[in-house]
């Protein structure tokens, strides 16, 4: 862990009042943006310590949500353009922010039933576009009469076609791929059964051999696995139980970064990609690695 983590590493909180922070991407400005679900916007935090609205409403644009409903936008990425690619939570969509300010519509109906909630999102190398859709969006979640679909996917998106990858995981949510695109990593957020799941990429970039990568179902620290990433040496980075789990690319546990609140997010980001930005419920921070990490 002294090689990824320095041991003179600082957990530097750089901003806080919000209501559950997640999603955060480092744009090629230098800046990171950042979701407040609940608060259905889209911050943007800036390297002069500034954190001001970027957009809102970022995930959901009707007005009759429950207070505190996880409605706004979650996960963010970038596509190989820069543009920023949003997934929406109370619209059940995954959009791409143009640069003129309109959004496009990526991907937002399976077989003409509307998606759940797409969560988190991540592109291969040849532009096909990855993403899980659990059911969180809705205040009922897998019982809301609001739910077309009767499972929660793994879904990729390519040529302007949609495909189902796999209803494996009841909760699939944080996911990303190894430095050579071999594997793809997936978090599986249920409190009954607290995973990550590491599956085969196949040459026609379907998935296949889903294999336990690691089980904290008996933790009992706050948190679930949630958002992850990967550095280029192959280290996975999870948010989870506690903290950030920090695993080697055979699974070892090596150690856990923890920040003062539960992590739900991770984004490797500066000129270097050697600084890991997190998002924990309330509040934004970041820590200095070693290793730097692959960013969109």
């Amino acid at each position: 862990m002294n090689h990824i983590v320095a041991p003179s590493a600082v957990i530097e909180k750089l901003a806080g009042g919000f209501a559950f922070t997640e999603g955060p991407v480092w744009m090629r400005d230098g800046s990171v943006l950042f979701s407040d679900i609940p608060n259905n916007a889209i911050q943007k935090w800036t390297p002069d310590g500034k954190v001001t609205l970027f957009r809102k409403p970022s995930g959901y644009d009707g007005t009759d949500a429950p207070a505190g409903a996880f409605i706004g936008s979650n996960g963010l990425t970038l596509d190989q353009q820069g543009r920023l690619i949003i997934c929406e939570h109370g619209n059940g969509r995954v959009t791409r922010l143009e640069k003129d300010g309109k959004l496009t519509v990526l991907a937002a109906r399976f077989e003409g039933k509307r998606l759940n909630s797409p969560n988190d999102a991540v592109y291969k190398s040849d532009g096909s576009l990855y993403f899980t859709d659990p059911p969180y969006g809705f205040v009922k979640q897998d019982e809301d009469p609001k739910k077309e679909l009767k499972f929660n996917g793994i879904y990729r998106l390519a040529g302007g076609k949609l495909q189902l990858l796999s209803t494996r995981l009841n909760r699939p949510n944080g996911l990303a791929f190894s430095p050579d695109e071999k594997f793809l990593y997936v978090a599986n957020s249920d409190p009954r059964r607290k995973i990550w799941m590491r599956f085969e990429v196949q040459p026609d970039g379907m998935i296949a051999n889903g294999k336990l990568f690691f089980d904290v179902t008996t933790r009992t620290e706050d948190g679930l696995p949630d958002g992850l990433k990967v550095d280029q040496k192959g280290h996975v980075y999870c948010t989870g139980p506690g903290g950030v789990w920090v695993f080697s690319p055979a699974g070892k546990h090596l150690g856990t970064i923890q920040p003062p609140e539960t992590p739900a997010n991770c984004a490797f980001g500066d000129a270097d990609g050697t600084t890991l930005y997190i998002t924990a419920r309330t509040g934004f921070y970041r820590i200095k690695l070693l290793i730097p990490g692959i960013r969109p």
